[in-house]
């Protein structure tokens, strides 16, 4: 009797857990994954050096002291330096004008990618890393808006009345472009051996390392190349390079970007006389 009771507990037992609910199925949806099409980008076409030749040049203004001087100064003071008030003077004519103020990477995307550029563009470069172009220089132009390109000779900096590293971070750092002129500006022409590294490449890395961008523009000193010369710049790792007013290089445009030197002895509308006539090609 005990054994049926048992039994039938058992049973009751057994019944009941068979006759809770269950829980309903969750169906997992899939997505099918859609593949997007790839889309590939236009690559830009770099242009041939007959098209770079081609173009018409923009304006390109080189400045090197700008200071007062007498009428005594010798010859070569009175083309290398401008008056402060002189340079104030071109630097709002220039912005009546209508002039706008470009730089390097601009322009090499003017030759090469036939990218377009601001009505009426010029650029502004220095020389030999003066102090004055710094507290001058940029201060002038600062008032236009107007964005420079200083190529500093490294042996130079710090030193009286030159740039300091604190200073062309500060250039750096406000928009204007910082390029290399050397480290001491000795000609190209002469150099041999090790000359190379110690003039193009040592002078980019210190540069790249004060400022933290990359140096990617050279300026011959004295606007002074020969077509030996042009190889090794472009193996320092330089995008392009600019001379003077002498005439461009068939082969390699980029690496004989034309400036004119702007003489202290210019008025201001003699400046900007020179400089439409020089570069209206």
């Amino acid at each position: 009797m005990k054994n049926i009771s048992f039994l039938f507990y058992i049973g009751l037992f057994m019944v009941g857990c068979n006759s809770k609910t269950k829980e309903p199925e969750t169906k997992v949806q899939v997505q099918a994954v859609v593949e997007k099409p790839i889309i590939s980008l236009p690559v830009k076409k770099d242009n041939s050096t007959e098209a770079i030749l081609s173009k018409k040049e923009v304006p390109i203004l080189c400045y090197h002291n700008i200071k007062n001087f007498d009428a005594n100064a010798g010859p070569m003071t009175k083309v290398y330096t401008v008056k402060p008030a002189a340079f104030a003077e071109q630097m709002k004519a220039l912005a009546d004008a209508g002039y706008h103020s470009i730089l390097p990477n601009q322009l090499y995307d003017y030759l090469v990618h036939d990218a377009p550029l601001p009505e009426k563009p010029i650029m502004i470069t220095f020389d030999d890393t003066r102090g004055e172009q710094f507290s001058i220089g940029a201060t002038e132009m600062n008032k236009y808006g107007f964005k420079g390109v200083f190529f500093v000779m490294t042996v130079s900096i710090n030193r009286p009345n030159y740039l300091t590293s604190d200073q062309i971070k500060n250039l750096s750092d406000s928009g204007h472009v910082i390029a290399a002129h050397t480290w001491d500006h000795h000609m190209v022409t002469k150099y041999t051996g090790d000359d190379w590294n110690t003039q193009l490449i040592k002078p980019k890395k210190k540069l790249e390392d004060i400022t933290g961008k990359p140096v990617a523009y050279f300026a011959y000193p004295f606007g002074l190349w020969n077509k030996e010369a042009i190889p090794k710049v472009k193996e320092s790792g330089y995008q392009m390079a600019f001379i003077l007013s002498t005439k461009r290089d068939s082969i390699d445009p980029l690496y004989t970007i034309r400036r004119i030197i702007v003489s202290g002895t210019w008025s201001t509308e003699g400046m900007i006389r020179s400089m439409e006539s020089s570069f209206d090609k």
